[in-house]
């Protein structure tokens, strides 16, 4: 297993002799609902498109889940396994191979299996994805905005946790990402051997009225302090974007 962040919520994940892409934000800015003046984060240095890819594999369809320019430039013919909303972003752009998985669906990819989970929230009606990775004994979850609930009673151990560690706060909203308690309980009941951060920092830079709003708590450092103080053997390594970490996993 080599995982590489991409910065954001961005995952390239080669595993056996699959490479799957993750949430995948590669060019062009980041904008929500084309409000610039609200947020926009850009790039701060060129980075190539990865030069292959078997699976995309999207959370959530909001931009920086399923990223719109990026989206284009990929090869459509890429299959692609999504949440339902995401999915209708991938088939109106002309994916051949799209599957949309619910909650509690699976799907085999080659000797990789995809479980979604309920995961973040968005807007009053829409619950999207949260995911299970398993390949033989090994297994990785995902959740990009640290909303877990079923995944606590998962019976199964959980290798690799990606999720946020830090929280992102709007006034008079709360939390809209939730990393701090919500990654310290998903450990207490998972025992996860490592937890990778993920949805904050990179190489990116951001500008709109977003920015002033918004509000960040906590660290890498401080949550793998809070980890040690109850006993917890997981590790929060220090991993770098676009740099492949091979987790040495037991």
């Amino acid at each position: 297993m080599e995982l590489t962040w991409l910065d954001s919520n961005s995952w390239l994940i080669d595993w056996g002799n699959k490479r799957i892409l993750l949430d995948p934000w590669l060019v062009g800015p980041l904008v929500f609902g084309g409000a610039e003046w609200l947020f926009k984060a850009e790039r701060t240095a060129y980075r190539p498109i990865p030069d292959r890819v078997d699976l995309i594999l999207l959370s959530q369809g909001l931009p920086d889940h399923a990223h719109p320019p990026t989206l284009a430039i990929l090869d459509r013919s890429i299959p692609v396994v999504a949440s339902p909303t995401a999915a209708q972003i991938c088939q109106k752009m002309g994916y051949q191979n799209v599957q949309a998985l619910g909650h509690h669906q699976t799907i085999d990819f080659q000797e990789i299996t995809i479980e979604a989970l309920p995961g973040a929230p968005v807007g009053a009606t829409t619950r999207e994805n949260a995911y299970i990775l398993r390949q033989g004994e090994q297994t990785i979850y995902y959740e990009p905005h640290g909303f877990h609930d079923q995944i606590l009673q998962q019976p199964r151990p959980i290798d690799v946790v990606i999720t946020p560690v830090i929280d992102l706060l709007l006034p008079l909203i709360g939390a809209v990402i939730k990393g701090k308690e919500s990654a310290l309980q998903l450990c207490s009941a998972l025992h996860p051997q490592l937890l990778l951060p993920t949805a904050a920092g990179g190489d990116l830079k951001a500008t709109g009225l977003l920015l002033k709003l918004l509000r960040a708590e906590g660290s890498v450092q401080e949550m793998q302090t809070a980890l040690t103080q109850r006993g917890l053997s997981t590790i929060v390594p220090q991993i770098k974007p676009w740099e492949p970490f091979i987790p040495s996993l037991t």
